[in-house]
């Protein structure tokens, strides 16, 4: 998967934040597809972040800023490599469609943050049905 997905990106190197994703016949986001191995060739990465461009660090650079070169790096690469949009909006309402329409949940960056691996006060991860993760 891999290689496949090395395909066409334009950079020599990058380090994408990003999530192994496949759907289901409704083309809703299933993990149990891709943790049960059941659609390996429906299996694509969702890429969210850009930490690591060309060698340069952008871990310091605004959200904005590495999710628009993110968008670049990867507008012509492999159809196993989907850019997830970026939201502005209401929180709660766009919480409440994404759990309409079955889906896992919503993770929230804060505009403007700074890239910090682990959890952060400037992202909250909000599973339907559960409490919010911060």
């Amino acid at each position: 998967m891999l290689g496949m997905l090395r395909h066409g990106l334009r950079s020599r190197s990058c380090i994408i934040d990003g999530e192994a994703v496949a759907c289901d016949d409704n083309g809703v986001a299933s993990f149990d597809l891709v943790r049960h191995q059941r659609a390996r060739e429906s299996i694509f990465l969702y890429a969210f972040d850009l930490i690591e461009l060309n060698g340069d660090d952008l871990r310091r650079d605004p959200l904005e800023v590495r999710k628009a070169t993110l968008a670049s790096i990867v507008a012509k690469a492999s159809p196993g490599i989907r850019f997830n949009e970026h939201m502005e909006g209401d929180g709660p309402t766009v919480f409440a469609h994404a759990c309409k329409l079955g889906l896992e949940g919503v993770v929230s960056k804060r505009k403007g943050s700074a890239y910090r691996s682990g959890r952060s006060p400037d992202w909250l991860k909000m599973k339907c049905g559960a409490r919010f993760d911060s």
